[in-house]
């Protein structure tokens, strides 16, 4: 969502903020008083003041948004993670809005527990990127956990949704009916436009309960997913576990973070835990995918198949029924036995040099188009947001950066309209920063087999003469690689149209080598 910050804190400039952000992001190291080796020691006041200074200033610019309507052509389709809409008709509207607010939003928190090493208990202004890498994963788990078809039963319950169809000249359609338009601002009483007559009698929103068993174990599915991203120390893909693993690739709390360094933290956040034991990622080397390497990371393993497991065939009902517990919902399953894991692949790229080559528009727009793409985090530069889709030239994407208040996941019954956005936002290819991870999900062997000839074949519809990545047969350590380094992998940027800039200057470009 698109920030704004109230006038009277914009005396905070640039050289205060960076200040500010340098001494919140170091902790605030302890100062010996006077009175001899005996005497005690106590935070520095004055880091202290710097540190609450900071937060109350990106708590201010992120914690407000611009009320402001993302406009859509009707007669052009919208692709969302592999799925297209034509918003021609009221139908496809109400469609299209409850595939883009069942995607799981994770933003910017406050007042979260301490980030161990630091005086931080916010995000704001430095974890983006690791809550665009979240969207990322969330997404993978959805489509590992929850039928494809999946919608969150309360979507078209959000009142706050500010987007339109562009109206033709005549202000209704050939059948009489009026271009669907949602418009209503949360908590104004006013019921969305697409509600039926009967909800409208009866005085607003009437929020749809899960009816059918496989409902009720889809919406706890659902609950323990989000519950697994929750801002504490034991939430298996919480900030507070990424930033402790973002410390071996020389990463610590309040450093930014980018697409590459976060996509093998995300490895290493799923190769921990012991909630999915039935998912593997995989993050590509040299921008290139070995497919033998991946065979055999997703071949079982007795030693590891240990612990609480979810299956990917779909929620289940347990006969004991589900079961809730002070760490959040838990779910029983079966687990079947199964001969492949489910894989996510991650691949980072590089799409130009101090700009986005508009040769690989087109191909990135075809890798959007696939069902098995995930979607892409990149954004803008310094400003992550998580790509889910397109229309026409323009990005669809989700941003994380919106300040809200921490969520108690392990409550039984914690509220769920925080993390789902129901304000879609878009923005030209051309100003797409050309750092990004690409991610893929295969569910089987099979799944993977079509992915590699499907994503090859998106590949090869760019002019440019060399692909964004490759597929190759064997594994790395064949052509000289022995495995991804502890700080990321260095990628390979082919020869291409490189802005007079020096791009080596550029932060985003630390993880790539030109050639």
């Amino acid at each position: 969502m698109n920030s704004v910050s109230p006038s009277a804190v914009q005396y905070v400039g640039g050289a205060l903020q960076e200040e500010l952000l340098e001494g919140q992001r170091t902790g605030s190291p302890a100062r010996r008083l006077p009175g001899g080796p005996e005497a005690a020691t106590e935070p520095d006041e004055v880091d202290k003041l710097k540190a609450k200074l900071m937060s109350a200033w990106n708590n201010v610019k992120y914690g407000w948004s611009v009320k402001s309507k993302t406009f859509f052509n009707k007669t052009s389709p919208i692709t969302v993670l592999g799925q297209s809409y034509l918003l021609n008709s009221e139908d496809e509207v109400e469609r299209f809005h409850g595939a883009f607010v069942s995607r799981l939003w994770l933003t910017y928190r406050r007042e979260f527990p301490q980030l161990e090493g630091s005086s931080l208990t916010t995000d704001c202004g430095w974890g983006c990127m690791l809550r665009s890498g979240q969207m990322l994963l969330a997404q993978g788990l959805l489509v590992h956990l929850m039928p494809r078809d999946w919608v969150w039963l309360d979507a078209q319950q959000l009142e706050d949704v500010d987007f339109e169809v562009f109206r033709p000249r005549s202000p209704v359609r050939a059948g009489g009916v009026p271009i669907p338009s949602f418009g209503s601002p949360r908590g104004s009483g006013a019921p969305p436009k697409s509600l039926t007559g009967q909800q409208v009698a009866a005085g607003g929103v009437q929020r749809k309960r899960p009816g059918s068993a496989r409902d009720k174990q889809a919406e706890l599915h659902h609950r323990q997913l989000l519950s697994w991203f929750g801002d504490h120390p034991p939430a298996p893909f919480g900030v507070h576990l990424l930033v402790e693993l973002g410390k071996s690739s020389g990463k610590r709390a309040g450093d930014w973070y980018g697409p590459s360094v976060v996509a093998h933290i995300l490895r290493k956040a799923v190769c921990k835990t012991t909630e999915v034991n039935n998912l593997a990622v995989y993050v590509a080397q040299d921008c290139t995918v070995y497919k033998e390497d991946v065979l055999q990371l997703c071949e079982p393993s007795p030693s590891r198949d240990k612990g609480p497991q979810i299956s990917s065939n779909g929620p289940q009902i347990s006969s004991n029924g589900p079961q809730i517990s002070s760490n959040g919902p838990q779910i029983s399953t079966i687990c079947p036995d199964t001969t492949w894991k489910s894989v996510i692949i991650l691949v980072p790229v590089r799409l130009g040099g101090e700009a986005l080559n508009p040769a690989y528009i087109e191909c990135v727009k075809r890798i959007l188009k696939l069902e098995c793409c995930i979607g892409i985090i990149g954004g803008k530069p310094k400003h992550s947001l998580y790509f889910v889709g397109f229309q026409d030239d323009q990005l669809l994407y989700l941003d994380p950066h919106y300040c809200q208040s921490v969520v108690d996941v392990t409550q039984a019954d914690f509220s769920l309209e925080s993390f789902h956005c129901s304000s879609p936002r878009k923005m030209p290819f051309s100003r797409m920063d050309p750092s990004c991870t690409i991610g893929f999900y295969a569910k089987n062997q099979k799944d993977f087999e079509s992915l590699c000839s499907a994503v090859s074949e998106a590949l090869s519809s760019s002019t440019e003469k060399y692909p964004i990545f490759t597929f190759m047969e064997g594994q790395g350590q064949d052509y000289g690689l022995e495995g991804p380094s502890p700080a990321g992998p260095t990628h390979i940027l082919p020869p291409g149209r490189l802005s007079s800039r020096s791009s080596s200057t550029r932060a985003s470009t630390d993880d790539f080598v030109f050639l």
